[in-house]
């Protein structure tokens, strides 16, 4: 069981069994989407999230009153209610995703970055599909929630201001800042 504290800021994630993919489809995409306002919101805020074709990322801060267990089987609904519904889809059995689902808590370390912890594991999540060639430039994937941050796209899954407020990120320096990472990163690979 994961532990999750009351206002603690996680970065969730899970991947295929093997590798595999998890989405086939837009409808899928959207269909998680859908999964993670019913079951998880009721317990966290979504900051931001990407959902690529063989994982997923989510970074939420947990509300207020929320016990471990609650926002664990919260999650574990999801999964299995999404995996039985692709089961259905491709006409397979068995588990879709890895078995331990990892969550990890998004704690500044004090050691004076000019960025805060979140705001680098946020435009980590939201490069993914750049890093992995689905897409040339981070807003034309629209299974992330970057555009939403950036006001590309209005969409309402995650709570922007409270992203921006415990990020540190400006909201009107957000694109910039996510394009200069993308270099920073880009050329510290090449």
């Amino acid at each position: 069981m994961m532990n999750f504290d009351e206002n603690g800021v996680y970065h969730i994630y899970n991947r295929g069994n093997n590798g595999q993919k998890v989405f086939f489809n837009e409808e899928n995409y959207l269909f998680f989407l859908r999964k993670i306002r019913k079951e998880l919101v009721p317990y966290c805020e979504v900051l931001c999230y990407c959902l690529m074709p063989n994982h997923f990322h989510l970074i939420v801060i947990t509300k207020e009153g929320t016990k471990a267990k609650g926002l664990n089987t919260a999650i574990a609904v999801l999964l299995r209610s999404y995996s039985r519904a692709i089961n259905v889809q491709e006409g397979r059995s068995g588990s879709i995703f890895q078995q331990k689902t990892k969550a990890k808590e998004l704690i500044d370390k004090g050691d004076n970055h000019t960025i805060s912890y979140l705001a680098i594991c946020a435009h980590y999540v939201h490069q993914n599909p750049t890093r992995a060639n689905l897409v040339a430039y981070l807003n034309e994937w629209k299974y992330s929630s970057y555009l939403d941050l950036a006001d590309l796209r209005n969409g309402s899954l995650c709570n922007r201001q409270l992203f921006f407020e415990r990020s540190g990120i400006v909201k009107e320096d957000f694109i910039k800042e996510s394009e200069a990472m993308w270099d920073f990163k880009r050329n510290e690979i090449l």
